[in-house]
């Protein structure tokens, strides 16, 4: 089993920044696929990004694109998520998630595909 806690969530003002970090512990990481998903009120939640494990590969959602930056320690067992340039729209509840057996540079952006994940980081951004 693979337990995943998410911190580092807040409150910010727009334009700020804010680095959330996914502990793993009960496996090591390092052949795990990792992600970020997130859920805003009264919304689905739904994909921002996600890391390979080799760390080659990092697919991100349009909304995020060029302002959020994935990475992992897995020396440290640690994934991380730096939100850059933060907007009202990103306040939302966010989750990592961990998939283990896919290839090293599979990068997947669907629900289903993780079968770990974490119980959430309030992000709140105010305008």
């Amino acid at each position: 089993q693979v337990q995943l806690v998410e911190s580092g969530g807040g409150l910010v003002q727009a334009g700020g920044s804010l680095r959330l970090s996914c502990a793993a512990s009960g496996r090591t990481l390092n052949r795990y696929t990792m992600a970020w998903f997130r859920r805003a009120p009264g919304k689905e939640r739904e994909f921002v990004a996600t890391i390979s494990w080799s760390a080659g590969n990092t697919y991100y959602a349009d909304s995020v694109k060029g302002r959020f930056t994935a990475s992992r320690d897995n020396a440290k067992n640690t994934m991380y998520l730096q939100m850059n340039s933060l907007k009202p729209e990103d306040t939302a509840v966010y989750y990592c998630a961990a998939e283990g057996g896919l290839s090293s540079d599979y990068v997947p952006r669907y629900e289903y595909e993780y079968h770990y994940w974490g119980q959430g980081t309030q992000v709140t951004v105010s305008s």
